[in-house]
Parts: structure tokens; sequence; C-alpha cells
């Protein structure tokens, strides 16, 4: 029941009940990624092609999405990761979570929560005015 709920009152964790619904009347099992995300296809989408969609093996963040997945579901590639031998090229980086919100997200130099000051102006710098 809780699962129930949770489906049909938010639409960040795994899928919601409308996406349920069309994964059970539509959806074919594509394959699943080392998160435990699982990718689907069927019908087709507003410009005729095959429609792709995933759901998340918890909360919906697309940045877990690996490069693999990620060009099947933008109609990148027709052969999804789980029908050929893919590996990642050497400049694609694992996935790291968003950390924006928390504790250990990026703050620059002089941002108010970096506790940092922000480096002094050395005067070499002319502000733009008009007409100037």
């Amino acid at each position: 029941m809780k699962t129930f709920l949770i489906q049909f009152f938010t639409w960040w964790n795994g899928q919601t009940l409308g996406t349920r619904l069309h994964t059970w009347r539509f959806g074919k099992p594509v394959g699943e990624d080392e998160f435990g995300n699982k990718y689907y296809e069927g019908g087709t989408d507003s410009e005729g092609r095959t429609r792709r969609w995933v759901i998340y093996n918890g909360v919906a963040e697309a940045s877990a999405i690996p490069p693999g997945w990620h060009g099947w579901m933008h109609h990148r590639v027709d052969v999804p990761p789980s029908r050929e031998s893919y590996t990642p090229r050497d400049w694609q980086k694992p996935h790291e979570p968003n950390l924006t919100g928390s504790a250990a997200a990026y703050r620059p130099k002089g941002s108010l929560l970096s506790g940092t000051h922000r480096p002094q102006v050395t005067g070499d710098y002319d502000a733009w005015t008009p007409g100037g």
C-alpha cells in the first residue's frame, strides 16, 4: 500500500502511477543498468519514433543514467547497451550524484556559503559604462 501511495502522490520516487500503467500497456523491457534503473520502449512519440523511457531505482535523477543508456534514450544509437558489448570511453566519467543543496555542493570562493572571502579587486578592471 505504501508503494502505491508514493507512486500516486510523488513523481520523484521511481515511477508514477501513470508511468506504471503506460509501462504495463505498451512497455517492452530493454535492459537494466548497474544502478538498477530499468529501460523500456514501446509506442511512438510525436515525431513517429519508438518511445523510450526509464524507471529509476529510487529517486528520479537524470544524471544517474550511464553514458551508453543516455545515447540510446535520446535516439543517438539504435542498439541499447544490453544488446551489445558497450564499454564507456576513457573521457566518460562515472556517475556522481547531484550535490546541490547538500554540504558537499560546489561553492566557489566568495560564495556566502563557502566560508571564505572573495578576493580583493586588483584595479585591472574598468567597468563598462553606457556611451563610454
